[in-house]
């Protein structure tokens, strides 16, 4: 078995290994917080989780997955980009088609001994 480490391959330090870790810690803790002690009112508060949701995915790419423009020639990146792209579309999509589903259903009576 052969633990040659090639040239060309990304490899990370400890160095970016802490810098993942402790801003891991720090993305986690504090929509821990947020949730916890809730200073803020409730749909600002999970806006800023999903904000720090997405932070905490940029920071895993970089420091533990070694995602950047210069790895296998930029095509993780670009598989990255067309992945997030599918993934807004899909989402937008769904989310128009409920809430127009939502807004044409017809209004049911409160007081369901009143259907006939």
């Amino acid at each position: 078995m052969s633990h040659e480490i090639h040239a060309d391959e990304p490899h990370g330090s400890m160095r970016d290994y802490t810098i993942g870790f402790l801003l891991s810690v720090v993305l986690t803790a504090i929509p821990f917080w947020l949730v916890m002690e809730r200073p803020l009112a409730d749909g600002v508060t999970a806006a800023v989780i999903l904000a720090f949701a997405a932070m905490q995915m940029v920071v895993h790419m970089i420091y533990f997955l070694h995602m950047n423009g210069r790895v296998e020639g930029g095509w993780t990146m670009m598989a990255l980009l067309f992945t997030i792209i599918i993934v807004v579309i899909m989402l937008a999509g769904s989310l128009w088609v409920m809430y127009h589903l939502n807004h044409n259903m017809m209004p049911m009576p409160h007081d369901m001994s009143q259907m006939p």
